[in-house]
């Protein structure tokens, strides 16, 4: 049992290494439906820091979870989706969504 729970350990490990951090989950929760500027996800998240949201942008798409469209129009556009794989974490986040939904029904009962 030990060697299930340490592959088990791994695999979370895993998860959290690309989707951990305050602030990942968020950005993909609002990429999920559509490509989004940066000027949108600024906006959509205001609390990031500008160096941050670089930051967090640049680390999912080296991971391969979203794509970095750049836009030849002036001023220059650049635009965030999903990649393909990416979007096999959709279905995570709405469940995490709904999980966050019950959470604060349980906790405004009691």
């Amino acid at each position: 049992m030990p060697e299930q729970q340490t592959e088990g350990t791994l695999f979370v490990q895993t998860t959290l290494k690309i989707l951990g951090g305050k602030w990942k989950i968020l950005i993909l929760w609002h990429l999920k439906d559509e490509v989004k500027r940066y000027s949108q996800l600024k906006k959509l998240i205001p609390e990031i820091t500008e160096k941050m949201l670089i930051q967090q942008l640049r680390e999912l798409e080296n991971d391969g979870i979203i794509n970095r469209k750049v836009y030849s129009d002036v001023p220059l556009k650049v635009g965030y989706s999903f990649t393909e794989y990416g979007k096999t974490l959709i279905p995570v986040l709405k469940a995490l969504c709904d999980w966050g939904q019950e959470h604060l029904k349980i906790m405004n009962r009691e």
